[in-house]
C-alpha cells in the first residue's frame, strides 16, 4: 500500500479510536452511576418511649429515616462489559494508527509531538486494560477513556503533523529505546494521575467510587512500576545526547524538566517509605509530579526553544 494511503489510514484509525473511546466512556459512566446498590431513605422508624427515657411513658418517638438498599439497575453490568469491549476495540484502533503511521513514514512513529501524544494515549489505555486483567478497576474506565479522548483530540486539533521525515537527530535507534521507555512510563503515570485526581474529588457526588485507600493503592502501584522505567528513559536520553551532541548533560529545557519530573516522583516514593506519608498529602505530591510530567511532555516542546524542540506544531 502506498505511503499516502497508509498515512490516511492512520488518520482514520485515530478518528475510530476517539469514537470508540467516547462510547466506552459513556458505557463506563452508566455502569458507575447505576451499577451499584445505593442507600435510599426508608420511612422513619417509630418506637415507644419508656418512662424516664426523655418523655412520658407510651409516647411515640421517631428515630429518623432508616437507610435501605436500592437495587442496581439490571442492565448496568452489561453496560460495563460492553464498555470494556469498546475500550479494547479503541485500543486496537489506536494501535492500528501507530503501526500504519510507522509503515507510512518508514521509521519509529514518534518523531513529533502528534505521534508522541497518540502513543502516550495508547500507553495510558494499555495500562488501564492490563491492570483490569489483574484486578477490577472498571471504576477508572470512564475517566481513563475521557483522558485518552481529550489527548487524541488535542493531538488532532493542535499538534497534527502530516506524515513525513524527521530531523536527522531523530534518525537513530535510540528513538526505539529512549522514547519508547518514556511513552510506557508516561502511560503508567497517567493512570496514577487519574487515580490521584479521583482521590481528591471523591465525596458525596462521587461516592460510588471505591474507597480512597483503593484509589491510592492503584496510583501507588502504577508509580512503583513506572518510576524505574522513567529512570531508564532519562539515562538512555543522556547516552543518546552524548552520541548525538558529544555531552551527557547540557541543561537543555527538556533535560532539566525530565530530571525535575524524576525528582518529584522520587520525592513521592521517598515520602511514603521514610516518612510514612499516606492519603491526601502523598496524593498531592504525586499530582505535582504528574503536572511536571505534563509540562515536560507538552509545554517544553511547544513553548520553550531547545535542542528537543521537535513539536512541529503548525
Amino acid at each position: 500500500m502506498p505511503a499516502e494511503q497508509l498515512a490516511g489510514l492512520s488518520d482514520l484509525f485515530v478518528v475510530g479510536a476517539v469514537l470508540l473511546y467516547v462510547f466506552a466512556m459513556v458505557a463506563f459512566a452508566l455502569e458507575l452511576a447505576y451499577g451499584q446498590a445505593r442507600a435510599g431513605a426508608a420511612p422513619a422508624r417509630r418506637r415507644l418511649v419508656a418512662a424516664g427515657a426523655g418523655g412520658p411513658a407510651g409516647e411515640i418517638a421517631e428515630d429518623g429515616p432508616e437507610p435501605k438498599a436500592v437495587q442496581a439497575a439490571p442492565w448496568a453490568a452489561k453496560a460495563g462489559v460492553a464498555a470494556l469491549g469498546m475500550a479494547w476495540f479503541g485500543w486496537a484502533a489506536n494501535l492500528g494508527a501507530i503501526v500504519t503511521r510507522g509503515l507510512a513514514v518508514e521509521r519509529w512513529p514518534w518523531g513529533n509531538m502528534y505521534e508522541f501524544v497518540v502513543a502516550i494515549c495508547f500507553a495510558a489505555v494499555t495500562a488501564f486494560l492490563v491492570t483490569q486483567v489483574r484486578q477490577n478497576v472498571r471504576f477508572l474506565g470512564a475517566f481513563v477513556m475521557l483522558t485518552a479522548t481529550l489527548g487524541l483530540g488535542f493531538a488532532v486539533k493542535v499538534l497534527y503533523t502530516a506524515a513525513g521525515p524527521v530531523v536527522p537527530a531523530l534518525n537513530s535507534y535510540w528513538v526505539a529505546i529512549h522514547v519508547t521507555a518514556a511513552i510506557i512510563a508516561s502511560g503508567l503515570f497517567t493512570l496514577a494521575g487519574v487515580s490521584g485526581v479521583l482521590y481528591l474529588v471523591r465525596g458525596d457526588g462521587l461516592s460510588r467510587l471505591p474507597s480512597r485507600a483503593d484509589l491510592e493503592r492503584v496510583a501507588h502501584r502504577a508509580i512503583v512500576l513506572s518510576f524505574p522505567i522513567w529512570t531508564f528513559a532519562v539515562i538512555a536520553g543522556a547516552l543518546w545526547a552524548d552520541r548525538a551532541w558529544g555531552r551527557y548533560w547540557g541543561w537543555d529545557p527538556k533535560e532539566v524538566w525530565s530530571f525535575i519530573t524524576w525528582v518529584a516522583y522520587a520525592a513521592y516514593l521517598h515520602a511514603r517509605v521514610t516518612a510514612g506519608w499516606r492519603g491526601r498529602a502523598a496524593t498531592i505530591v504525586q499530582l505535582v509530579a504528574f503536572a511536571c510530567l505534563l509540562f515536560n511532555l507538552v509545554g517544553v516542546n511547544i513553548f520553550i526553544s531547545g535542542l528537543h524542540s521537535y513539536a512541529d506544531v503548525r
